[in-house]
């Protein structure tokens, strides 16, 4: 490795992650990149205006957008932990809609969902996700559909095999 990826490595060992692993193995060849995304992700996984269980729930339904297994098997028992339903998680793995979602997390669900697929999001979901987080939520909601999208294209093109993981495999 380049001094520069040796550096960008050891941040990323040295942050709340521990180890390098997954997009960030790829994003090596790109030292700066890497640095400045992994920057970005510890705000938006750790530190995000809507908390880790609606975000876990975004991460979710941008990986399942994009069909990326390795952020599946990471996030999913993350999710799980956090306290996202079981039922909730598969709905999302199986591309359905899940039922019985509290508020903040049908607006989540609503806004990411739209995000992925539309490109936009509606008046009425982001109004949904206004009400709930504040502009600040909404910007951070935002933010994490664009990092982990970010995340699965370059895992992707990168063909990033999935690690070992408790929850099962994207059908």
């Amino acid at each position: 490795m380049t001094t520069a990826q040796q550096a960008a490595a050891q941040a990323v060992i040295d942050g709340p992650r521990g180890s390098l692993y997954g997009p960030f193995v790829p994003l090596l060849r790109s030292p700066e990149l890497m640095s400045c995304a992994q920057r970005l992700g510890e705000y938006l996984r750790y530190r995000s205006a809507i908390g880790t269980r609606l975000s876990e729930l975004a991460i979710l339904v941008t990986a399942r957008a994009w069909d990326q297994p390795v952020e599946w098997a990471i996030h999913a028992p993350i999710a799980a932990e956090a306290g996202i339903r079981p039922d909730v998680i598969d709905a999302i793995a199986q591309r359905r809609a899940p039922s019985g979602l509290a508020a903040d997390e049908q607006a989540v669900y609503d806004f990411c969902t739209e995000l992925q697929r539309d490109k936009r999001v509606s008046d009425a979901s982001y109004a949904a996700a206004l009400s709930q987080f504040g502009e600040h939520g909404v910007t951070d909601l935002t933010g994490l559909n664009g990092y982990y999208a970010l995340l699965a294209m370059v895992m992707n093109v990168a063909q990033t095999p999935a690690p070992a993981s408790s929850a099962p495999p994207l059908p």
